[in-house]
């Protein structure tokens, strides 16, 4: 999904022909180690691959309610299954009594059993002809929760979900008509835990510009979210300050939802906790808003060394050169 679309009348397994026959798979490591190094990284295969299913998705949900009707398959339900467990394991690891106010060192212990775990649970994902490919593309999944050591979480760790999903497509197991479900279904599941791990351990916002961010956590959900909203015959970019619309369609919109989160956990005048969103809110529309964001995007968070440096390339997002 992230190179090529699936032609009409193609069969199923059309969607697995662009992984190499002789493809060794392997457990992806850190390739970006010095400032210099990103340059291999806007070359490589791996950045062509991922901002292009970015892209796609992007597309993908032009226009769409979260609500609207879409194809659920089994992988995806089976992706659900998965966060529903990693959801009850916070339940099953509350937070533990310590000094300092933000980093529960309890999510340490909830993270060492995703460690443990997570090729297990991504046995149920991935069938068994493809299970020589779960170890590489479980390292995304341990990429994608925040940081064990730190305690924190940003937008590096959301780009190694997008990764994981996007290994996911590459491998044949979410297909192009599962696009929709992707973003919807999964993505915002994945929110969902992720905001209940941000509440329930107290995590740090990884490398955040405070005001000047867009947001503490999070950036795709935004992305996205602008690209459901293009040509909405009512809502336009000045109505999400408002927090009785935000309130009333919340449900519908990713942007939207996000906004909601940054209302429930900051207090203030909004321009003051969130001024970069404050001054998307004067753009006229949100086509203008959704393009805006991912030029914003590929130079926040896809060209900054502390970002991408954590990134890690495998067999399915390689370091390598794209041929010209």
């Amino acid at each position: 999904m992230a190179e090529a679309e699936q032609q009409p009348g193609s069969s199923p397994k059309d969607d697995v022909l662009h992984i190499p026959a002789n493809l060794s798979f392997m457990v992806p490591k850190k390739e970006i180690h010095m400032v210099p190094d990103m340059g291999k990284w806007k070359r490589s295969q791996a950045y062509v691959d991922y901002i292009g299913f970015i892209l796609t998705l992007n597309e993908g949900v032009k226009g769409k309610k979260l609500t609207c009707e879409y194809k659920v398959s089994e992988s995806i339900e089976n992706l659900l299954a998965l966060l529903n467990t990693l959801d009850r394991w916070i339940d099953e690891t509350p937070p533990i009594d310590q000094p300092s106010r933000f980093g529960n060192k309890a999510f340490r212990l909830w993270y060492t059993k995703l460690d443990q775990e997570a090729e297990n649970l991504l046995r149920s994902v991935i069938p068994p002809a493809l299970g020589a490919a779960v170890p590489e593309v479980a390292l995304y999944l341990k990429e994608a929760v925040g940081n064990s050591t730190r305690i924190d979480y940003g937008t590096g760790h959301e780009a190694a979900f997008a990764a994981f999903l996007c290994c996911l497509c590459k491998i044949g197991v979410l297909r192009v008509d599962d696009q929709l479900a992707i973003v919807f279904k999964v993505f915002d599941r994945y929110l969902k835990l992720m905001r209940k791990l941000q509440k329930t351990y107290r995590m740090e916002p990884a490398g955040s510009q405070g005001v000047w961010g867009l947001d503490d956590f999070q950036f795709l959900p935004f992305i996205w979210g602008s690209s459901q909203l293009v040509d909405h015959p009512t809502l336009e970019p000045r109505h999400f300050v408002d927090e009785k619309i935000v309130n009333e369609h919340h449900k519908d919109y990713m942007f939207m939802e996000c906004v909601k989160f940054i209302n429930e956990m900051k207090t203030g005048p909004f321009a003051e906790h969130s001024n970069q969103l404050w001054n998307i809110s004067a753009v006229p529309t949100w086509s203008k808003v959704n393009q805006g964001l991912i030029r914003m995007y590929k130079a926040e968070c896809l060209e900054k060394f502390p970002v991408i440096q954590h990134f890690k390339f495998g067999s399915l997002l390689p370091i390598l050169s794209v041929k010209p």
